[in-house]
Parts: C-alpha cells; structure tokens; sequence
C-alpha cells in the first residue's frame, strides 16, 4: 500500500498536505485569475478549502521562510463570523495549519501571525469603510453572496488588493441570486469551482443529509442551499423563487381530479427537447371554479424517444391514479395520441391544440399563483420545473433551451381550472 511506503516524517505530515486529501472543487485552477469562486452547497468544503488557500499563500518550505503572499486580508459578513468560522472554526485557519507554522491569534488588533512575519487582518463586511487604506496581495471573502453591503465592500477590498506581482483573491459562498456575485462570475478574470453538498457527504452527519434531503431535495431552495446552483429571477417574471417558496407544501389533500400534462417533444435522442411531463390535481371545496385550488404535485420530464415519454406519462398516470391525459399537438398531430396508445390503448386522453403563444397562455395560469390558488407539493421534484417558471417573462422565455416543463403545467393548470372558469363564466353572463 502507499502508506505503507512512506518514512515516519512523510506519516507525520500526511494530515496536513490538503492537496492529498482535497476534493476536486478543492483545489485552486491553474491559469492567471484574479478572483477564485469556490460555489458549493451547505457543508460542501468551501470553508477548509479558503483557508487551505490562505495558507498554501503564506506557508513556505520551512516555517520562517517568506510565502507568496504576507498581508492578507479575511473578510466575512461581521467579525464574529469572521473569528468563529474563517479562523477558529473546524475547518478555519488555525485547525488547518501544522503545529511548526500554526499562527498566532492576536484578538485586540484582530489579526493572525505566522512565524514567518505574514499577517492576516479580520475585516467586517458591515463596514466597508475600514477597507481604505490596507493594502493586500491576498484575500479570502467568505459567504459574500449574503452580505448587506456587499458591492461597497468588494468595492473597497478591490482598491486594497494592490500588492505583490498579481494579487489574488478567493470567494467562498453558496449562491445567492444577487448583482455582484453575478458581476464577479462574468469577470473574464474570475474561475469558477462548484460543488453540492453531496461531494463532503463522507464529513457530514448521514442524519443531516437524510433531514436536509427528505425537506429540500428537488425544491428550488434546495438546488440553491444543497446543490449550489445560482438562481436568478428576472425583474419581470411571471413567478419568482421567494413566491414558490411560500406556496409549497408537506401534505396534499384529497383532490377531486388530477391529470397528467404532456409537452411532447416529436423528435428523440440525446440532444432533442425534453418531453415535458407533470402531474396536477385539483380540489373543488365543492364551489365553483372561482373557488378551486391547485397542486403541483410532480415533474416527471424525460429526454427519449416518443415511445420513452409515453411510457413516462403512462408510469405516472398510474402512480398518482390520474383521471386523464392531457397532450399538446400542435407539432405531432394524431401521432401524439397514436404513440400514447401504443403503450395504453385505454388511457383517457384529450388533445390540446395551442391558439396564442406561450407566454399568452402562461399569464392566466400565473395570476392564479398570485391569487394564492396554487400550492407545490415539496416531494414532487419540482426545482427544475421552478427554475423554468422563474425564466418566463411577458415578453418569451428568458432561459436555455425550451421551456418543455413550464408547458406542460400550463396545460395542466388550463385543463383542471382555467378552461372549466371559462365555460362556468360564459352561462353566468349570459344570465345577467
């Protein structure tokens, strides 16, 4: 075995060489970047991996041997988190670095001492101010994405990484959809490593991740808070993440009738569009439709063939007992039926045919959320069909691709409340 190679010295040192024990996302790019972002989720390693950053700045061959960098500047959202995370806590500053070249914690000036003269100074985001005048050739920004003055203060830092040949920096943060961490990811000068939560799972509590998972997986918050994905909302988008959030779900109730909606994709393989397939029920309260509520109750899209997304549809007519299938066929025609019933001759199944464009038939379905009539269920897997939502403006589809999830429940929606409120309207005018 290799360690079984190594002399007592090597042994010695084995637990503090990082880049023996890192993850991928771990280890710093190559290439001349100015700013490193380092995007995980919750307990994915950003915090070892700054401060194993730091380090590898101002460490030498030998403990009093000068580094590439010697003044740095740490910088988190207040000076508490500052000293409890970046340089106290479990993956901190002082828990990462060997007895020989461990630094001195100097609590009234705020500031870390290496045997070797470099000095790392704790700066508040809170006061962006305190950032004019230092100067760096390193720094270490954690968590910068929930900062309240964030902008003014990578402003201010940006002005003091002035030292050395080429001054950098490293971000560690789980992402947030805010305008300068968008700014600093389109920085030509700017590398990106990413990371779920999933990569640490061999340091984390296997009850955490059952909790975290069990609550938030497939949620929209949790491709944020777990997988570390950036979320943007548009200004003017029909949905947005914190109004899905307040509309979703533990429980559903009994529901009165429930589909499932396709959006075929007529044509397979690899780089076709996925067939967008999800799952809506509705409850009556025994009104009429100006009184239903709605439930999103899951996402079941699939890439393939047409017999694939069939044979998907059908699985899920059968899982949620569905009362019917619901179809557009503006593209297949009668071939959508025809494939539909060669996996299931006897599937109840409606054709709907598209009159006005995807936004036009989004809108109605959007003001029933603002209305507060729709509900997402928390286990339907349902953060990629959110992230389409959160892409659709009046004026198209701001995403990638095409929004084949987002069609498919506006057609779910339409079918269970938005068609039977118009023909419930249409004998009440009438009347008057």
């Amino acid at each position: 075995m290799f360690i079984d190679g190594l002399g007592d010295n090597a042994l010695l040192s084995l637990p503090w060489l990082f880049e023996f024990w890192a993850l991928p996302h771990q280890i710093p790019p190559n290439g001349a970047w100015k700013s490193w972002v380092i995007m995980g989720g919750r307990g994915a390693g950003k915090t070892r991996a700054g401060a194993e950053w730091v380090r590898a700045q101002v460490e030498s061959d030998t403990p009093l041997e000068p580094g590439r960098a010697s003044r740095v500047a740490l910088v988190g959202e207040t000076f508490d988190q500052v000293r409890d995370v970046m340089v106290m806590g479990e993956s901190g500053i002082l828990a990462c670095s060997p007895p020989d070249r461990r630094p001195a914690w100097e609590a009234g000036r705020r500031r870390l001492v290496w045997p070797n003269g470099a000095v790392a100074t704790c700066y508040s985001a809170h006061e962006p101010e305190a950032l004019r005048g230092p100067q760096f050739d390193a720094a270490w920004v954690d968590e910068l994405a929930k900062w309240k003055k964030a902008e003014d203060t990578w402003d201010m830092l940006q002005f003091a990484l002035r030292l050395g040949r080429h001054p950098q920096q490293v971000v560690t943060t789980t992402p947030r959809n805010v305008p300068v961490l968008k700014a600093i990811l389109n920085n030509p000068s700017t590398v990106v490593t990413h990371a779920p939560t999933d990569a640490n799972r061999a340091y984390l509590a296997d009850s955490f991740l059952a909790e975290v998972h069990a609550r938030y997986n497939g949620s929209r918050l949790g491709r944020q808070e777990l997988d570390g994905v950036l979320l943007e909302d548009l200004e003017d988008a029909l949905w947005t993440g914190p109004q899905l959030e307040g509309l979703r779900v533990d429980r559903v109730p009994d529901l009165d009738r429930i589909v499932v909606a396709v959006d075929p994709a007529v044509t397979g393989g690899a780089r076709s569009d996925e067939c967008g397939i999800v799952v809506a029920g509705v409850q009556t309260n025994g009104g009429g439709p100006l009184d239903w509520r709605g439930f999103i109750l899951a996402d079941c899209t699939v890439r393939g063939k047409p017999t694939d997304w069939a044979k998907a549809a059908i699985a899920a007519m059968e899982r949620f007992r569905a009362d019917r299938l619901v179809a557009e066929v503006n593209q297949g025609g009668d071939l959508i039926e025809q494939v539909v019933r060669q996996v299931d001759p006897l599937v109840p199944f409606t054709a709907l045919r598209a009159t006005c464009a995807k936004t036009a038939r989004a809108e109605p379905v959007a003001a029933l959320y603002e209305q507060g009539r729709m509900r997402h269920h928390r286990a339907g897997m349902l953060g990629q069909l959110e992230d389409q939502m959160c892409a659709m403006t009046p004026h198209g589809f701001a995403g990638k691709g095409s929004p084949d999830r987002v069609d498919a429940l506006v057609w779910a929606v339409t079918d269970l409340m938005i068609a039977p409120a118009a023909k419930w309207r249409r004998p009440q005018m009438r009347s008057l």
